[in-house]
């Protein structure tokens, strides 16, 4: 090799360039490993006050809106405490209606379930099935397993006051999250735009502009997907509550509360909401209203995934649905049920914020280069 090749290929200290190239590289992905993995891990330390930050950003991005347009008739204190107030009313008002509904027919429907149950332990008896179980039987395993249960809980006894002590503790810390996200949002909603401007002030001046930019981006994407999934979830719950109630299947508006929470939950909450609901109608209306109910979900589904997303949300989460079920099911991982709920927002805020700071290549038209020349 020439003098001159060997040159330009070697740094000053003899090590080749694309080796240099490429350590550099490596030691810029363990950097942001390691960045992420303190993200996670401090974030696991201090979960409530991720949790509740994370409520408080989700009702912010929803009420926002409402609070802007009514401060300019008024003060934006006195905004803020009519949308507030005018949004507890609601959930209040949906709460008593699904309450009252329960009381009003939960007689009726456990006398129904009890009839469904005498129904499949019929057709288990002297049905079509090559197997065959007589009730006396079924009776015997019940009681075989209620046992069981019984010794359980009396060898587990002091497991079990724990476990029942920490539920309580459960209930105190729920009230915290509560609290807090409540008092965090009183404050994003009156003074955020104050807050952000305080944080850039104390920026370098040369790095602000860049970081409001980024940031403007994340927030976009995220108020986007909260409102979004806000408007489809009351979608598929009004959908889901004329479907139930013109099958006049039971507890009607406790189910479509359910399909209202499932729709938070993404690739599970759905499919949850309506094997419940399928369920429910199976044992008051019998399998023909259950098979109508399940296809009569999963069609609101599609119309969900097909026509709601894309119109409510746009291209503000623009995630490939393998990002969706990869982030998913990681989050479900790490942090469980709460994982699987802040996955998908946070990926979207990432990769708009990604977006927004990265200047891509032109991209590639065409053949791809590594194909071109094999013919």
């Amino acid at each position: 090799m020439p003098e001159r090749a060997v040159r330009a290929s070697h740094d000053n200290d003899g090590v080749p360039r694309w080796i240099r190239r490429y350590g550099t590289a490596a030691w810029l992905f363990i950097g942001i490993v390691i960045v992420v993995a303190m993200v996670v891990f401090a974030t696991s330390r201090i979960q409530v006050v991720f949790i509740s930050v994370f409520l408080a950003a989700v009702v912010t991005s929803v009420l926002y809106p409402i609070v802007s347009l009514l401060a300019r008739h008024m003060p934006r204190a006195l905004a803020m405490i009519v949308t507030l107030l005018a949004t507890f009313g609601a959930v209040a008002g949906i709460l008593t209606y699904v309450i009252t509904s329960v009381a009003g027919q939960w007689a009726d429907l456990a006398d129904q379930f009890g009839n469904g149950i005498d129904t499949i332990l019929d057709f288990v008896e002297n049905g079509p099935l090559p197997i065959h179980f007589t009730q006396a039987e079924i009776l015997d395993w019940i009681d075989d397993l209620v046992a069981q249960g019984q010794e359980y809980v009396t060898a587990n006894a002091g497991d079990l006051v724990g476990q029942v002590l920490s539920n309580a503790g459960t209930v105190a810390l729920v009230f915290t999250i509560l609290a807090l996200s409540l008092f965090v949002t009183v404050f994003f909603l009156l003074r955020g735009e104050d807050m952000w401007r305080w944080f850039l002030n104390q920026l370098p001046a040369r790095s602000r502009e860049k970081v409001d930019v980024a940031a403007g981006a994340g927030w976009y994407t995220f108020s986007g997907y909260a409102r979004g999934t806000m408007i489809v979830a009351l979608a598929d719950a009004v959908l889901a509550f004329i479907l139930l109630s013109v099958l006049r299947v039971p507890l009607s508006a406790p189910l479509s509360v359910l399909v209202f929470i499932g729709a938070f939950i993404p690739l599970i909450g759905a499919p949850l909401a309506m094997i419940i609901a399928a369920v429910v109608a199976l044992a008051a209306n019998g399998i023909l209203t259950a098979v109508i109910v399940t296809i009569g979900i999963a069609a609101i589904g599609q119309i969900e995934g097909h026509l709601l997303q894309p119109l409510v949300m746009g291209r503000q989460v623009s995630l490939h649905p393998v990002v969706v079920a990869l982030g998913v099911t990681a989050g479900t991982f790490l942090a469980g049920l709460l994982g699987a709920v802040v996955a998908i927002p946070l990926l979207a805020v990432i990769w708009a914020v990604y977006s927004t700071l990265h200047e891509p290549d032109p991209p590639i038209t065409g053949r791809l280069p590594r194909t071109a020349g094999r013919e």
